[in-house]
């Protein structure tokens, strides 16, 4: 499952179980930190979830900004709420730049009007969220070299998942 965090609204998408495609689910406005985990956590029960993807909103060179922090923050906070559930539920940080510019852009070609893609660009930018983990997944899987592998992450997710494991 991926989340694309918004301080209104969360963008998220769900991929099938093998791990091929990733389906927009419908977009969860936010509330409160207690609602928010526990819609999540409903999620989480309702469609067999191992893994979420949680979009890290670094800045276009790479660093963390405030809002990477906050990112960070939910992340451990949603990780330790399903963990207290008895959901072993891995939450990883995901570099998501450019992915709600990306679903503007998408949807502005696919003709939709500015109000309808209003609407859906959370939805959409969690499906490329995952799309993009999805792919690096299985690229790491298709051609593993001394650089690439299932534990090689570009420099900023490594860090990002650093940093979220040594704080938990």
């Amino acid at each position: 499952m991926a989340i694309d965090p918004g301080s209104k609204r969360m963008g998220l998408a769900l991929s099938d179980p093998l791990g091929i495609t990733a389906q927009g689910l419908p977009t969860m406005a936010r509330r409160n930190k207690k609602q928010d985990l526990n819609f999540l956590k409903s999620l989480v029960r309702k469609h067999g979830v191992s893994l979420i993807v949680l979009g890290n909103p670094l800045r276009m060179d790479g660093s963390e900004g405030a809002q990477s922090e906050k990112a960070q923050d939910f992340a451990r906070q949603l990780e330790q709420h399903l963990r207290d559930q008895s959901l072993g539920v891995t939450v990883r940080l995901w570099d998501e730049r450019l992915t709600s510019v990306e679903a503007t852009r998408v949807l502005r070609q696919s003709g939709a009007g500015t109000a309808e893609r209003r609407k859906a660009v959370d939805q959409m930018a969690a499906v490329l969220l995952l799309e993009n983990f999805l792919d690096s997944q299985r690229q790491s899987r298709l051609s593993p070299s001394p650089d690439s592998g299932p534990d090689s992450e570009p420099d900023s997710e490594r860090k990002s998942e650093r940093k979220l494991e040594s704080e938990a």
